[in-house]
């Protein structure tokens, strides 16, 4: 029995394969009826699921070719953000974010749009600048902005549904280094009065919330040099940590990149946890909308009113922003975004139940639903929310027309072939 990391899921795929060669991964792409790849099984819905050929890249070369003339690096799909990080970092370069966690696969947080934090910088599709996909008539082709135009921008974040993907092209910058310091205990109404000076005093900050006594339980503020000459004590009425701090308080911060203003490269600040430790058990649910930045405050406050009914269900939630971009599916497409992730204890049918409710708060603000995690939104309203969906069911009906990519999670959702 395969499941997700979150043991949430168990996966439907009767033959699992396991290529060594892009040659043999070529055939076995070409002979299947349907296939999804599976990667670090980090989504928590049936987005990677398939009903016939699960298709995992671990065995491919784990190759990382940096262009030091174009400041690109051509990454094997399947690598762990950490351990890629690790390697261009060496070379003197960096990425301009990271997520959460560097366990999850570059291919798997592209198609998905996954994201760090940061109002000056995209979510991790937006560096992508070629794709090297098998077809499912296993043909290789080459993707990119230089050849593929606008079109490329529908290809980037495209939900497992167009091809299978062995190599990412990023753009790269130099590297930098980032301090991170905790604050705990701001007033949540303190919080939406200074919402936008507070998320954009540093290169990356978060809010952690439990939605309990109006209070924003911590803020993650991690800093580049030029950031602020020197970190107050005190922070719109929260005071900076004197120890490392897990974003649930009350459990061991030793899973955390290291905290307390010590400075240190970016890829070892800007995700929260290490590369070398598992940072929970996996027994969690976890949610994630987004809404534009300018309707965050009012969509926050509208969430306020039933924090009553999230606490008890709730490990921790998480608030972040991320800047705009013109990725067709993209959760920040045409729209500076603020994320509210909720990580959830695991009593799917409670959140189930609560997630209309929530949904139904954050509706007038135009909400998106990350595409990795839980929702309920009906399909029509998720669909009308990506001006160019339907742009993209046409590159579906065009690069697979058998529709061998497509599974019931994009069926269900309506995203299917024009």
């Amino acid at each position: 029995m395969r499941t997700n990391w979150s043991r949430n899921q168990v996966f439907g795929a009767t033959d699992v394969q396991r290529p060594h060669t892009i040659s043999a991964l070529q055939q076995s792409v070409a002979h299947a009826t349907a296939i999804k790849v599976l990667g670090s099984g980090h989504s928590f819905n049936r987005i990677a699921d398939t009903h016939a050929t699960h298709i995992i890249l671990e065995q491919l070369p784990n190759t990382v070719e940096i262009d030091t003339h174009r400041h690109t690096a051509r990454v094997a799909a399947h690598m762990r953000y950490g351990a890629f990080a690790q390697q261009i970092a060496t070379a003197g370069y960096a990425v301009p974010n990271m997520a959460s966690l560097p366990h999850i696969s570059v291919a798997g947080a592209v198609a998905t749009g996954t994201h760090g934090s940061g109002m000056r910088v995209g979510n991790l599709a937006t560096p992508v600048v070629a794709m090297t996909v098998v077809l499912a008539s296993g043909d290789v082709q080459e993707w990119s902005v230089d050849s593929h135009g606008d079109a490329f921008a529908g290809m980037v974040v495209h939900l497992g549904g167009l091809a299978v993907v062995t190599h990412l092209t990023l753009a790269l910058i130099p590297t930098f280094d980032v301090r991170q310091d905790v604050y705990v205990d701001v007033p949540f109404e303190t919080a939406m009065e200074h919402f936008s000076e507070i998320m954009g005093s540093s290169y990356s900050v978060s809010m952690f919330t439990r939605w309990t006594d109006g209070i924003i339980d911590q803020i993650w503020r991690k800093s580049i040099a030029g950031d602020v000459e020197a970190l107050p004590a005190v922070f719109y009425g929260a005071t900076r940590a004197t120890r490392a701090y897990h974003p649930i308080a009350t459990l061991d911060a030793t899973p955390c990149t290291d905290q307390l203003g010590v400075f240190g490269p970016w890829h070892m600040r800007l995700p929260h946890f290490k590369m070398e430790f598992t940072p929970s058990s996996g027994d969690e649910l976890q949610t994630e909308y987004y809404v534009g930045h300018q309707d965050a405050v009012s969509a926050l406050r509208a969430l306020a009113t039933i924090q009553h009914a999230i606490a008890p269900l709730l490990h921790v939630s998480e608030i972040r922003t991320i800047a705009r971009d013109d990725l067709w599916l993209s959760g920040q497409y045409q729209r500076d975004s603020v994320a509210i992730h909720f990580t959830w204890k695991n009593q799917w049918a409670d959140v189930q139940r609560l997630l209309p409710t929530i949904e139904g708060l954050l509706a007038p603000y135009g909400v998106r639903p990350h595409w990795g995690k839980l929702f309920t939104m009906h399909p029509d309203r998720v669909r009308e929310t990506y001006p160019r969906m339907q742009d993209f069911q046409r590159l579906m009906g065009r690069y697979d027309p058998s529709e061998k990519f497509t599974n019931d999670f994009l069926v269900g959702l309506g995203i299917t072939k024009l």
